[in-house]
């Protein structure tokens, strides 16, 4: 088929800047010899989830914009070409949160030769009509690290942390550190980002859960545009509530390493529980001045993605539901677990392809 390469979504007006939400190590199954020079392998109902030739795929991972957690999938599409022989694998962002402009990479992605496209879309609302178009052109396509708003993934599938129960980890970490009772205080992404919301909704649940002991003091959107605008936030936050705090969740990655900072310079008692494994983070971990972190899967999402977008854009398998949703999994960091938690990642990546093989795909 020859994919047609006009402009996608002409009409969709641009979307203002939206946070990332914080909003990629080789996978191997049991019959595939090391280095990748067998075919990706993998039990599946009435086929097997064989990618027997990859070469003619083109996979491209497209970020909504520049935010360090997508910087994995860097690496991990590089092993995921590798792994499994694929034609090429990019990743290719825009420098603004823009739905129109990703939309416009998207379409300059195609006019290369680009045949399955990992996304994360800039604006939950409107992104399905890009999945759509893209579908259209005979393309792949997977919502990569966050899924439409709404019931439906006019995508193949999402696959992306379930953002909701990530946050509930989280809230749940801060009120056992606080003994149970305390008053805490949210930090998130942008307020209208549906990933946000379900955030919002997952520590509400933890704390509706402590029957009262806890209450949520505050709960501060719109603060993970950029590292600077996150540091005003929680400094403000500290000078007028700090003394009423007893634990901080943050919920996006540049609040995060905005408060593990404030928390060590005031000297403030608040147990802080992050998100994401930024280094500085990990590192306060260790010194004991953040209680926790909770870190998602950005490389199971880069490379389990990539080897089902080739599995499908071959017409090897299809998806046994459309639009199917997957959670790629997040991980309670603590100064107990701070060295083995990445090999539970992996673990969980490794699961991650058998669920694909066995209950999400149907292969022939």
């Amino acid at each position: 088929m020859r994919l047609r390469t006009r402009s996608l979504l002409p009409s969709v007006v641009a979307v203002a800047v939206l946070a990332a939400g914080s909003v990629a190590c080789s996978i191997k199954s049991a019959d595939e010899p090391a280095g990748g020079q067998g075919a990706a392998s993998a039990g599946a109902g009435n086929g097997k989830a064989v990618l027997a030739d990859g070469s003619g795929v083109k996979v491209a991972l497209v970020p909504g914009g520049a935010h360090p957690y997508f910087q994995p999938w860097k690496t991990a599409g590089a092993e995921a070409k590798k792994t499994y022989r694929l034609g090429d694998v990019t990743f290719d962002e825009t420098a603004e949160w823009d739905q129109q402009k990703q939309n416009n990479l998207l379409s300059t992605l195609a006019a290369r030769g680009y045949n399955a496209f990992g996304v994360f879309g800039v604006s939950p609302t409107d992104i399905n009509t890009t999945f759509a178009e893209l579908k259209s052109q005979g393309m792949a396509v997977a919502s990569l690290g966050s899924c439409p708003s709404g019931t439906k993934d006019e995508a193949d599938f999402c696959l992306s942390t379930d953002v909701e129960l990530a946050a509930y980890k989280a809230a749940k970490a801060a009120i056992a550190a606080m003994g149970g009772k305390g008053k805490i205080v949210h930090l998130t992404g942008n307020n209208v980002d549906a990933n946000t919301q379900l955030r919002i909704k997952g520590v509400a649940r933890a704390v509706k859960e402590s029957d009262g002991k806890v209450k949520l003091l505050q709960t501060i959107t719109d603060i993970d545009k950029d590292l600077q605008t996150a540091q005003r936030a929680v400094s403000d936050l500290l000078a007028a509530k700090g003394a009423q705090i007893g634990g901080i969740v943050s919920t996006a990655y540049n609040p995060a390493v905005a408060a593990a900072d404030a928390v060590k310079e005031s000297g403030s008692r608040a147990k802080l529980v992050a998100i994401d494994d930024d280094a500085k983070i990990l590192g306060a971990i260790k010194q004991g001045t953040v209680t926790a972190t909770v870190v998602q899967n950005p490389v199971g999402q880069a490379q389990i993605g990539s080897w089902a977008l080739a599995l499908l854009q071959t017409k090897q398998c299809t998806m046994r539901t459309p639009g199917q949703s997957v959670d790629s999994g997040s991980f309670v960091v603590t100064k107990d677990n701070i060295a083995t938690y990445d090999s539970a990642r992996k673990r969980k990546t490794d699961r991650l392809k058998q669920q694909f093989a066995d209950e999400v795909l149907a292969c022939r």
